[in-house]
């Protein structure tokens, strides 16, 4: 609760900030999709937070469609905006909108995805995207007592989307707490897909990884159990889920997931799903407007990372937030007390 408590009051102290700074400008926010639920939540909640603070706010959704993303982003950057936020689909895409943002002296903050292959990027706003990976692999390294139990305990992959550069950071994250354990033989995948390459989900959909699933277990046609699923977020492991509900007899395995998206806490409450790790988006929403503020009052702009992400042109100066697991235990507390969701959104 403590710790509950600390998270809203620097929430608070993140908002007040902002609405001190000179209103009236107007800021671009490029979301990929409302497909999935945690970008309508990001793009709801920027956009709340920024016409607080006294900002015009030009928010579009994408559909996961480049040229779209591209075109409503070249169209923010004629139309006014003096900052530019892009969650991107597919980061090393939107060259030609982050030429012509350089080219107007717009600074541009890459928001929860990486923005590839361009010295136009001004900051990069995210959680510690390697360390949601290691929360996930240390729960399976934890829930299934990999340092005491003898095993072999039979694991599968499921990661994100090669193209989203978080992606490859979850799965390294997981990886490199469940190596050891693959090596000595205590982890056992038996379809022999461990690359990232092999295990990878375009566009993070659901159907996409329900189908590789689908095929995966065939290797368990034979009655074996499957003790683990690493799955880098909630759209993938809600495939996996699916594809277990129709294609497998054996114990339920450990499921990991991400983002706390709502039909997958009502998987963990009903015993499906095993964790998600929570990125509460309000927190994030609010460091960026934070950081809008201070581009636009030419001030220091908040960051706590400026060694780890090199886009292939520059190292991009970030803030990472911190990430945090959800399981039954908790999700009350983190979910429901916190406000994020209520009682009726989980029936």
């Amino acid at each position: 609760m403590k710790k509950l408590i600390s998270l809203l009051l620097c929430m608070l102290m993140v908002c007040a900030c902002a609405s001190a700074f000179a209103a009236g400008e107007k800021v671009g926010v490029s979301m990929p999709t409302k497909d999935l639920q945690r970008w309508n939540q990001d793009g709801e909640n920027m956009q709340k937070l920024l016409e607080e603070a006294g900002y015009t706010v030009d928010l579009q959704f994408a559909s996961n469609d480049v040229q779209q993303q591209l075109n409503q982003v070249t169209n923010m950057i004629n139309g006014g905006c003096q900052v530019v936020v892009i969650a991107a689909i597919e980061g090393s895409s939107l060259g030609s909108a982050l030429d012509l943002a350089k080219e107007k002296g717009i600074p541009v903050i890459a928001y929860d995805r990486l923005l590839m292959e361009s010295d136009a990027v001004s900051y990069y706003a995210t959680f510690d995207n390697y360390k949601v990976g290691t929360v996930q692999g240390t729960y399976i390294k934890e829930k299934l007592d990999l340092d005491n139990a003898e095993g072999p305990f039979a694991l599968e992959i499921t990661a994100g989307d090669p193209g989203d550069n978080n992606a490859l950071y979850f799965y390294q994250g997981a990886i490199d707490v469940l190596k050891p354990y693959m090596d000595a033989g205590k982890l056992v995948v038996k379809s022999g897909q461990i690359e990232f390459t092999d295990v990878a989900t375009p566009t993070w959909k659901t159907e996409v990884a329900q189908n590789r699933a689908t095929t995966v277990l065939a290797n368990y046609a034979d009655g074996s159990n499957i003790d683990a699923w690493l799955c880098s977020n909630d759209s993938t492991a809600l495939g996996v889920t699916n594809a277990l509900e129709d294609n497998y007899d054996g114990e339920w395995p450990i499921i990991t997931g991400q983002d706390c998206d709502k039909s997958n806490v009502k998987n963990m409450i009903a015993g499906k799903q095993s964790m998600s790790v929570f990125k509460d988006t309000r927190t994030l929403a609010a460091q960026v407007v934070k950081m809008v503020g201070q581009i636009l009052n030419g001030e220091t702009v908040d960051v706590n990372d400026t060694s780890t992400y090199n886009n292939g042109k520059i190292t991009v100066p970030s803030f990472l937030c911190e990430p945090v697991f959800a399981d039954v235990n908790n999700y009350v507390e983190l979910l429901l007390d916190s406000g994020y969701y209520t009682e009726a959104d989980l029936k």
